[in-house]
């Protein structure tokens, strides 16, 4: 039997077709953050770091409210994006073979199954801390309305601005793990620096991160009008301004050695410091006028967006294992 007169493959399950609008993949990496966020707090909790009482019990308690109602809100934002992206991504690679191109699902399905287990998954966090509801309806909010609808279509600061949503993860972890502990009217106020610099860890990695994706996969953003900083400003703009974003992750996990009130250990900014100083290695490396390889990539640009996603998962993993040392045993390279 010939190619063209072959079967087309049978259509995938509902169920399935749900976990791809999900994107689940891509929502393990803030699913990390967000658990390493509540290992954070509740270890220097349980270290007399933080002025609260946690136990193991509690810390699984709300590690599987996160996971379960972070899965659902980022999930179902990303099932809205779909909805609102379907008359582009059938023209671009990455994203054509994502449910509704492939003729799986309908942009109307999308948005109501998205929007249904975003409000689903933010109400969650309610039995846990208001805060974390709060955070987490942000973050679907922001996602949807500020980014796919607003930004993405009409600046090349789209990936910058709209990465407040995808930061959110830490704040939303940690003010589970806080509770009670951090109530009050006032959404800012978690109770301690610590969140908020995981936040804007994850704030200064994303752009890198994107460009590097949007670089070797270079064109496709153009096809769709999508002003992506390489297709608007030019490849060579672009991996400079990721270096700048580089520069700021250094700064930022030097934070512990010039503040010592923001409750981090300081051997975390030795770890991050390496760490970041060899994920900036292979930003620095990409050639803005690099050939593309056989696959229409660029390989320098796609070795530095792969090596971001472990660089990011590390950063929060190291935290984590610091934090796990007991602070006597740390001596002069604990809190300070």
């Amino acid at each position: 039997m010939s190619e063209a007169s072959s079967p087309a493959p049978p259509k995938p399950s509902l169920l399935t077709v749900m976990m791809r609008l999900m994107k689940l993949r891509v929502i393990v990496l803030l699913q990390i953050t967000a658990l390493c966020a509540i290992l954070v707090h509740d270890t220097l909790a349980r270290n007399g770091t933080l002025d609260i009482t946690r136990t193991w019990g509690d810390t699984l308690t709300v590690a599987v409210v996160t996971l379960v109602g972070g899965t659902l809100s980022a999930g179902g934002s990303n099932a809205i994006n779909m909805w609102y992206d379907a008359d582009i991504d059938p023209h671009m690679r990455r994203t054509m073979n994502r449910p509704i191109p492939l003729g799986h699902a309908t942009p109307r399905f999308a948005l109501i199954f998205g929007t249904v287990i975003a409000v689903l998954g933010s109400a969650l966090f309610l039995v846990v801390s208001p805060k974390a509801a709060f955070w987490s309806a942000f973050s679907v909010v922001f996602y949807v309305f500020v980014y796919s609808i607003w930004l993405k279509r009409r600046t090349p600061q789209n990936i910058v601005i709209g990465g407040i949503a995808g930061s959110t993860p830490p704040l939303i972890g940690w003010a589970a793990a806080a509770g009670d502990s951090i109530a009050g009217s006032n959404v800012f106020d978690l109770g301690s620096p610590i969140p908020w610099m995981l936040f804007f860890l994850i704030f200064f990695w994303t752009p890198p991160h994107f460009w590097a994706l949007a670089l070797y996969r270079s064109g496709e953003y153009g096809k769709v009008n999508i002003p992506m900083m390489n297709e608007v400003r030019g490849p060579e703009y672009t991996v400079l301004q990721s270096k700048v974003y580089c520069v700021l992750l250094l700064f930022l996990g030097s934070v512990p050695c010039f503040w010592p009130d923001s409750g981090l250990p300081l051997l975390w900014a030795f770890v991050s410091g390496g760490l970041t100083l060899w994920y900036a290695a292979s930003v620095w490396a990409i050639d803005p006028n690099e050939p593309f390889d056989d696959n229409g990539r660029m390989p320098k640009a796609a070795s530095s967006f792969f090596r971001s996603l472990f660089y990011l998962g590390w950063m929060f993993l190291s935290l984590v294992l610091i934090t796990f040392i007991p602070t006597d045993w740390l001596g002069f390279l604990g809190p300070l």
